[in-house]
C-alpha cells in the first residue's frame, strides 16, 4: 500500500495594500468648472482674479496667429500684450499667398479653442497633465527669449513660465490633472466670452486703430467678415467639443 502524499499547501500571497482612490477625470471637469462658477461671482475679487485669464486668453489668441505662420513656412517676429487684454503678433509672410495669409489669421481665431482642446486630451491622466505642463513650459521659455518684445507682455508671460515649473514640480499627478483641466475650462470660456471679436470691423490698441483679423480676411478672401466669423467660430467650437467629447468619455 502505497503511503497516503500530504496536499501540497501553496502560501496565500498577502493581499496587495489598498491604493486609495484617485478622482476621476469627469470629478475634475466638474470642480473646475465650480471653481470657475464661483470666481465669476466674486464681487470685484472675482474680477480681479479674472483679469490673468483673459490675458490668457489673449496669450493663446497671439500665439496662435504665430504657431500657424512657423507651420505654413513663414516667420513669427515678435508678440506683445497689455494689460487691458489687447496683443498683437508680427510675422513675416513673404511668399504667402491669399490662402495662407488668410490660415494664418483664422490661426489665431482658433487658437483658444485649439489649446482648451490639448488641455482637456493630455489632461485625461495625471501623466498626460504633466506632459502638458512640461510642453507649455518649454512653449513660454522659447517665446520669452525669441519674440515677447514688450515690458508688460515679458513679464506676464515670465510669471506664466514661473507657474509652469512650479506646478510641474510641486504638484502631485492629480493636482497637475486639476490644474491642466482648470486652464481648459477657461479657455474654453474664452471661445464663447470673446466671442463678439469674430463680428467686429476694427480694434484698437496702445499702438493705434486696425481692422480686425476677420476683416483682414474679408480684403483677402472676398467673402463679408462676418462670413468668416461665422466659419472661424464653427471651427473653433468643433475643436473644442472634439476635446470635450474625448475628455469625457474617458
Amino acid at each position: 500500500m502505497l503511503p497516503q502524499e500530504e496536499p501540497l499547501l501553496v502560501p496565500l500571497a498577502p493581499p496587495a495594500p489598498e491604493r486609495p482612490e484617485r478622482p476621476g477625470a469627469r470629478v475634475v471637469l466638474v470642480a473646475s468648472a465650480a471653481a470657475t462658477l464661483l470666481l465669476y461671482n466674486v464681487p470685484l475679487f472675482g474680477r480681479i482674479l479674472a483679469r490673468p485669464l483673459i490675458l490668457l486668453s489673449t496669450l493663446a489668441h497671439e500665439m496662435g496667429h504665430g504657431l500657424t505662420a512657423l507651420l505654413l513656412g513663414g516667420h513669427f517676429l515678435r508678440f506683445k500684450m497689455w494689460l487691458d487684454g489687447a496683443g498683437v503678433a508680427e510675422m513675416d509672410l513673404e511668399g504667402f499667398g491669399r490662402i495662407r495669409q488668410g490660415l494664418t489669421i483664422a490661426g489665431g481665431l482658433v487658437g483658444p479653442a485649439v489649446a482648451a482642446a490639448i488641455c482637456f486630451v493630455l489632461g485625461r491622466t495625471g501623466r498626460g497633465a504633466r506632459a502638458c505642463l512640461w510642453g507649455l513650459s518649454v512653449l513660454l521659455l522659447f517665446a520669452e527669449l525669441l519674440v515677447v518684445r514688450n515690458l508688460f507682455g515679458f513679464f506676464f508671460v515670465a510669471a506664466l513660465l514661473a507657474l509652469c515649473f512650479l506646478a510641474v514640480s510641486r504638484l502631485t499627478p492629480d493636482g497637475a490633472q486639476l490644474a491642466v483641466v482648470f486652464v481648459g475650462v477657461q479657455l474654453a470660456l474664452a471661445v464663447f466670452s470673446r466671442a463678439d471679436y469674430l463680428f467686429t470691423q476694427g480694434v484698437t490698441n496702445p499702438q493705434g486703430s486696425f481692422p480686425s483679423d476677420v476683416m483682414q480676411m474679408q480684403r483677402l478672401l472676398f467673402l463679408p467678415y462676418w462670413f468668416w466669423g461665422v466659419v472661424c467660430g464653427g471651427t473653433a467650437l468643433v475643436v473644442l467639443v472634439a476635446g470635450l467629447w474625448s475628455y469625457w468619455r474617458r
